[in-house]
């Protein structure tokens, strides 16, 4: 890991820069926001009520790249779990650190709060970053994962 890379809890008084990374990190997904200040309030929201820990990794004082993380629960391990679900850094800053960093911060939080562990996915196709995970000792859970959208309309679900 680069000593240069420094990774801190981000704060409301973060959240311009912050954003910057948040809209790069959709983008890279695909994800269009409904709104402009869409990114901004939704992390306005999760900083303001504390059901987030974001991390924010910086080099020279600029931030590269953050971690969003939320703690939930495991019913199974009667603790809490933390999942590790947004990591991202910028193109030009990555190979130099900042997702170790980012994902060893995380892990240390969780440990620190006496956290059962931490959980994540990425895309089948991010074999970057599984092999990340795989070398910070992540493993490919015994659980397949399921999704459903919840539509709003009327006949949604019939």
């Amino acid at each position: 890991m680069n000593d240069s890379v420094r990774v801190r809890t981000a704060q409301l008084t973060d959240l311009p820069e912050l954003a910057g990374l948040f809209r790069l990190y959709l983008e890279f997904y695909g994800v269009r926001p409904d709104t402009e200040d869409g990114p901004e309030a939704f992390l306005t929201d999760r900083l303001k009520n504390g059901d987030a820990v974001v991390l924010l990794a910086e080099t020279n004082g600029a931030g590269v790249g953050f971690a969003q993380v939320y703690p939930t629960f495991s019913s199974l391990a009667m603790k809490t779990v933390w999942t590790l679900n947004d990591l991202y850094v910028r193109p030009e800053a990555r190979g130099a650190g900042a997702g170790r960093a980012l994902v060893r911060a995380c892990l240390e939080r969780a440990r620190a709060a006496g956290a059962a562990g931490v959980q994540l996915e990425t895309a089948p196709d991010n074999r970057v970053a599984q092999a990340l995970y795989e070398t910070e000792g992540f493993g490919r859970g015994e659980y397949l994962t399921y999704f459903r959208t919840v539509d709003t309309g009327a006949d949604a679900l019939g």
